[in-house]
């Protein structure tokens, strides 16, 4: 965290053009990292702001694709990505995905509200992605 938090600090000291830092990170189901939680709570303590994917990016992609509200562990989530997408493991054919990212971002959004509505609290939130929210802080029209 605190190579995150030293760059914002830099930036804003130099009078630099960066409005935001974010982290992006996974939650890692079944065995969440041990530092999560901190990790969370020290990003919003120093302004910077998460992206986190539980239980892992793949949520993200899978998004993409269909609706999803079970929970994943991260390899469900990787072997499920794969049939919707038909690659490989780690890989990501991006044009695969440009076209319905709208998708990804209103289903990411919904999970986010149902979340809050059943006052399932993080790391809990299983499934969710916050990458919706980093692609609305650049810019990207969800319309």
């Amino acid at each position: 965290m605190s190579m995150a938090s030293d760059a914002r600090d830099r930036s804003f000291d130099e009078e630099g053009e960066t409005d935001e830092f974010w982290f992006i990170f996974d939650v890692e189901w079944p065995v969440n990292h041990p530092g999560l939680r901190e990790a969370v709570s020290e990003a919003k303590q120093h302004g910077v702001r998460t992206a986190v994917s539980n239980p892992c990016f793949e949520i993200w992609l899978i998004l993409h694709f269909q609706d999803q509200s079970s929970w994943l562990d991260n390899g469900d989530a990787r072997r499920l990505r794969r049939k919707l997408d038909g690659s490989g493991d780690k890989g990501v054919n991006a044009t695969a995905y440009m076209h319905i990212a709208k998708d990804a971002f209103r289903r990411a959004r919904d999970l986010d509200r149902r979340h809050s509505l059943n006052a399932t609290d993080f790391p809990q939130d299983n499934p969710s992605s916050g990458m919706h929210q980093l692609l609305k802080s650049i810019g990207f029209d969800e319309t």
